[in-house]
């Protein structure tokens, strides 16, 4: 492999791991050692591989940062694949989250992770995703943490009206008590899910 094509292999994976805050021309210069003008020669090649018809993706510049975007033409593909049905079921974490969430809303990912005590960053995205949980504002205090709550979507697969139709948390905690409820209060969702 030249150099160039192994430069050009590198910026594609800096612009794939910069995600949607993208990577600037000087920050590709000076991670692979090369000149701004190098940069841009190289920049342009991959910019112009990616508008072929046979790539899904294109490489864009937004305010001096290069990301990935798919293209525009393939869109309708992207909506139904967004709309359609999830059957995949959730897993642990995901239950125990949406079941924190339900009882405590509405609350921080850093109070899910405090009772929990793991983090919840996946959880709560897959969550998201399903229509099941979402933002419902920002705390008081330092750095405003977003607060999460449940949605109507999650009301309905679970049959409930409002949240005073959950079932009570018992009175005295114990390990086997929250197993128990959150078996009882998830067998009915896991079976919507399948």
């Amino acid at each position: 492999m030249s150099q160039s094509a192994e430069h050009k292999a590198v910026i594609e994976g800096l612009i794939f791991v910069s995600g949607e805050e993208g990577i600037e021309k000087k920050q590709i210069a000076d991670v692979l050692q090369i000149s701004m003008d190098a940069a841009e020669e190289l920049l342009d090649e991959l910019v112009k591989d990616y508008k072929s018809d046979t790539r899904g993706m294109e490489i864009i510049e937004i305010a001096g940062s290069f990301q990935f975007v798919t293209k525009r033409e393939h869109a309708g593909y992207y909506e139904r694949l967004v709309s359609a049905p999830s059957h995949s079921s959730l897993s642990q974490a995901a239950l125990e989250t949406l079941a924190i969430i339900a009882y405590k809303q509405p609350i921080t990912r850093a109070e899910i992770e405090e009772v929990r005590g793991v983090k919840t960053e996946k959880p709560l995205q897959t969550l998201s995703s399903k229509g099941l949980i979402k933002e419902t504002g920002r705390a008081e205090g330092t750095g405003r943490a977003i607060l999460y709550g449940t949605t109507k979507n999650f009301l309905e697969h679970f049959g409930l009206k409002s949240l005073h139709e959950l079932p009570p948390l018992p009175e005295k905690v114990n390990d086997q008590s929250i197993e128990e409820e959150a078996d009882l209060f998830f067998s009915k969702f896991q079976e919507t899910m399948e």
